[in-house]
This record gives structure tokens, C-alpha cells and sequence, in this order.
């Protein structure tokens, strides 16, 4: 599961783990997904000649809305999962065998009303604020170790503001 930098096989991509006042995290309901109840942070490939960072602000603003946030850490390994056969074999042209990812913590700075799901191309039907041990539970099953990794590398940031 961890991985020193992404390889070929692997997309290269970023999680943001968007903690609001309270302690509590974002999670979106996936759109069009074939596993019910698809919840997940925000996360997203890295486009050519942007770093990590960079890409973490425009995927949080693409996905979510809004930028209204600042960075309160990043995992310090790259973190990596495998997706299931058919989903590999459909997502991407079945280039990669799954994503490596480089994951942020960053406190939510904005109101509820800054979250707008329908700013750009829409990913998630819904969204909510959950505690951050909720997160591995309501994960599809093959990003679950990547998520319980997040979890125990941010943990001490789930306090309110």
C-alpha cells in the first residue's frame, strides 16, 4: 500500500481530507458509481508539470466548490490501492492498475453554503460532515486501507478549530 512515488501502473493523484470547525470531515456520495453508497474524500489525478499541492487546491475546487481552505499537513508517504478487476480493465482505457496518492489534511475554511457540488463538472450527488474513525467503514472496500492509513496519520487533526 505504500509506495515512494508513483509508477507507471499507477495513476498519479491527490486525496484531501477537508476538515471542517468542528473536527468533522467531508465526504461525497459518488455519482454514477456502481457500488451503492460510494463515499469518499475528495481526490484526483495530478496533471502534467503541477505538484501535489497545486493539484490538491484545484481538485478541492473542482470537486467541492470552493478552495476556502489551507493545508494542515500531507502524509508523508505516497499511498497506493489496486481497483478491482472489471473497474481496472474499464477505468482509464485500463491503463493503470489503480491510483498512488499523495493525500493532504487541510482545514476547511469556508461556511457550508461554500460547498457547491455543481461549480464543475459534478461528482458526488451529495455530501456530508462525519467523524473521521466513520471514514474506513463507509468506503468501498478496495480504498479502505488507504483511507485507515489517512485516518492514523491525521487523527490528531480532528479537533475543532
Amino acid at each position: 500500500m505504500r509506495s515512494p512515488q508513483p509508477d507507471r501502473d499507477y495513476r498519479a493523484c491527490v486525496g484531501i481530507m477537508l476538515i471542517n470547525r468542528e473536527g468533522l470531515v467531508f465526504v461525497g456520495n459518488r455519482l454514477e458509481h456502481e457500488f451503492r453508497a460510494a463515499w469518499q474524500m475528495p481526490q484526483g489525478g495530478i496533471d502534467p508539470g503541477e505538484d501535489p499541492r497545486e493539484a490538491a487546491f484545484r481538485e478541492l475546487e473542482e470537486e467541492v466548490g470552493t478552495a476556502k481552505a489551507k493545508v494542515l499537513a500531507e502524509h508523508p508517504d505516497w499511498l497506493r490501492y489496486e481497483l478491482p478487476g472489471e473497474l481496472a480493465r474499464r477505468s482509464w482505457r485500463g491503463r493503470y492498475r489503480g491510483q498512488c496518492q499523495k493525500w493532504f489534511a487541510m482545514r476547511f475554511l469556508g461556511h457550508d453554503r461554500d460547498i457547491r457540488l455543481d461549480a464543475h463538472h459534478r461528482e458526488f450527488e451529495s455530501w456530508k460532515w462525519v467523524a473521521m474513525d466513520d471514514l474506513p467503514r463507509l468506503i468501498v472496500p478496495f480504498k479502505r486501507a488507504v483511507y485507515e492509513a489517512v485516518v492514523d496519520e491525521f487523527r490528531h487533526l480532528a479537533v475543532p478549530a
